[in-house]
Order: structure tokens, then C-alpha cells, then sequence
């Protein structure tokens, strides 16, 4: 009876097949990339793409060779890096779903990325630029305040302690990350101001190579666990009886977060709403049983993130728009629905 229960959570409600649409995100996915490494400011022939990838240009064919480079040294590692920060991103918004037993929970609501923001700006403004220093700061950061909110949200029952806790905690950590922005210089300012909005201008093949590891295996791990996120949506003490350790399963899963979210955090800056959104949607398509849930949001994630890079950099070309300004435009009004129809999925 147990294993029933796990693999089928009573809040489940499927419409559709699992596999089916995990096989319909991953081609929406390929066309998504498709379509952002060959439009933007500068068009790339859909048909040169071959040979650029794997042909050998002949020197002196300037525009093939400029596209080249525009495909190998920009696009292609920008796509790949969105594809794995929103499909990270939304993975992390099922896990805190499911912790906290709570479906407007999200990273950036509870205030997980807010701190690591405040780890990786601190470290920026402090002089120490590196990357290696970033995210070590980043995830000390996460962890903090999503054990505050873990622990001040369980204070109140129902949604409202949760996003309370979350609206102090964003607060103060705005609060000091203004604090160290006035303390810093011209160069730091500019650097600090697009860096908040979010953005995936740094991605290069170096950071992707660093990152990439990291992330899967975290990712990996993470889907590992969707009998312990199944077992918790029935409740503690239904959790407890059916043997799993929650008390220790919720530090690893709280581990686990800002792990993910912490590094991802100092490389991209602030991107809200990725891990709200998509589960959302996913959810109310698969039901909760989350077997099939976290990889559906690992594509859907990927999808939604390639996408609203490439508006980002389409909307006001040759400039770009800081993507976490475009998720918000589109996640801010979804959220604001989700909390009027007060009936979460």
C-alpha cells in the first residue's frame, strides 16, 4: 500500500501522458535552441549551421567565418547555459514546493536568491571578483535565509507565513545589497546594476564547463529523492509512518537548494518566477506524482528560460534586456492570477 501511495499522491490529477509531454518539451526545447542560436541581432542561415558546427570555412568567406564565431563563441554556450540554468531553476522551484508543502513557493519568493545575491555582492564590492569566491559566498547565502524561511514560515499555517517570511527576508537582504551598492565604486556600480536584473552575457564556455558538473549532479540527485517529496505532500506524520526520516530529509533537500541555486546565483544574478511559474503549469498537466514531475520541469525550466533570453535580446536590439526583467513581466502577472483564483494547482 505504501508504494501505491508514493507513486501516486492523492493530489494527483493527470490529463496527459507523462511521457508524452516530456517527449513535446524536449522538441519544443530543440526548436527553442534552434531558434536562438540563428535569430537575433545578427540572422545566421538556418542551413549553415552544419558546417559551422562541424565543417572546416575556408578563410577568406568573411560572413561565414564572422557567423562562426558569432555561433561558437556567443550563441551556442549563451543557449546552453539558459537551457541549464531555467531547467536548475524550475527544479529547484518543485523541491521547494514540496518542502514546504506550500504551491507558491518559489527560490526567489522565500528568499533564496535574494541571499545569495547579498553572498555574491558582498564578495564583488569586498574586491574579491573571482568566481571561485562568488560562489562559495552565493550558497552560504542561500542556505541562510532558506533555513529562516523554512523555520519562521512552519510559525503560521497556510500560505501567508511563508510569504511573509519571504517579504522580510527579501527585504533585508535588498536592504544590505543597496547598503554595499552605495559603497561601491563606478566600475562595481555598473557591474552591480545589470548583475541584479539578471543576466546570461557572462556565459562562456569556461563558466559552462565549471558549472555544468556541478549542476547535474545536483539535479541528478535531486531526482532521486521524489519518493521523499511525494511522501512529504501527504503530510509529516503520514511521511514518518511510511518510513522516511523527515527531519533529515529536509536538511538535504534544504542542502541540496542552495547548492544549486547559490552558484547559478553568482553567475546569472537575480532570475525570479522560472521556479514558480513552470511547476505551476506542469503540475496542473501531470498532477503532483513528482516521477514525473521533476524532469517535466527540467525541460519546461530549459524551454522557458531560452525563450525569454531570446526576447531579451530580440525586444530592443542591437541592445538587450535584462532577462530577469523579462521573467518577471510574464511571472509577476501569473503570480498575481495564482493568488486572486486562490486555488493553487
Amino acid at each position: 500500500m505504501s508504494a501505491a501511495v508514493l507513486t501516486k499522491p492523492h493530489s494527483e490529477r493527470h490529463t496527459r501522458s507523462p511521457a508524452g509531454v516530456t517527449l513535446l518539451l524536449a522538441f519544443c526545447l530543440l526548436l527553442l535552441l534552434m531558434l536562438s542560436l540563428v535569430k537575433g541581432a545578427v540572422s545566421i542561415p538556418l542551413q549553415a549551421l552544419p558546417n559551422m558546427v562541424w565543417g572546416d570555412i575556408p578563410a577568406e568567406q568573411v560572413e561565414l567565418t564572422m557567423w562562426q564565431s558569432l555561433l561558437i563563441e556567443v550563441r551556442l554556450p549563451r543557449a546552453l547555459f539558459a537551457a541549464l540554468a531555467g531547467g536548475v531553476l524550475a527544479l529547484t522551484g518543485v523541491l521547494a514546493q514540496a518542502l514546504f508543502r506550500n504551491p507558491l513557493a518559489e527560490p526567489a519568493l522565500v528568499g533564496m536568491v535574494s541571499g545569495g545575491a547579498l553572498g555574491a555582492v558582498s564578495i564583488i564590492v569586498l574586491g574579491g571578483g573571482s568566481f571561485l569566491l562568488l560562489a562559495p559566498a552565493a550558497f552560504i547565502g542561500s542556505l541562510i535565509t532558506t533555513v529562516c524561511a523554512y523555520h519562521l514560515g512552519r510559525r503560521y499555517p497556510g500560505v501567508a507565513g511563508l510569504l511573509l517570511a519571504g517579504v522580510a527576508i527579501n527585504a533585508i537582504c535588498f536592504s544590505l545589497i543597496g547598503l554595499f551598492t552605495y559603497w561601491a565604486d563606478e566600475t562595481q556600480l555598473r557591474t552591480l546594476t545589470f548583475w541584479n536584473m539578471g543576466s546570461l552575457a557572462g556565459a562562456r564556455w569556461s563558466l559552462l564547463a565549471w558549472l555544468t558538473p556541478w549542476l547535474l549532479a545536483g539535479s541528478l540527485l535531486a531526482l532521486r529523492y521524489w519518493r521523499g517529496l511525494n511522501a512529504l505532500l501527504l503530510g509529516e506524520r503520514e511521511a514518518l509512518h511510511l518510513g522516511f526520516p523527515i527531519k533529515a530529509l529536509r536538511r538535504q533537500l534544504i542542502v541540496l537548494m542552495a547548492l544549486l541555486v547559490g552558484p547559478l546565483v553568482a553567475a546569472t544574478g537575480g532570475i525570479g518566477f522560472i521556479g514558480l511559474v513552470v511547476p505551476h503549469l506542469l503540475r496542473m498537466i501531470l498532477g503532483a506524482d513528482h516521477r514525473h514531475l521533476l524532469p517535466a520541469a527540467m525541460l519546461g525550466g530549459a524551454c522557458a528560460l531560452v525563450a525569454a533570453d531570446w526576447l531579451a535580446r530580440i525586444v530592443v536590439m542591437p541592445a538587450e534586456l535584462p532577462i530577469g526583467i523579462v521573467t518577471s513581466l510574464i511571472g509577476g502577472p501569473f503570480f498575481l492570477y495564482l493568488l486572486i483564483k486562490g486555488r493553487p494547482a
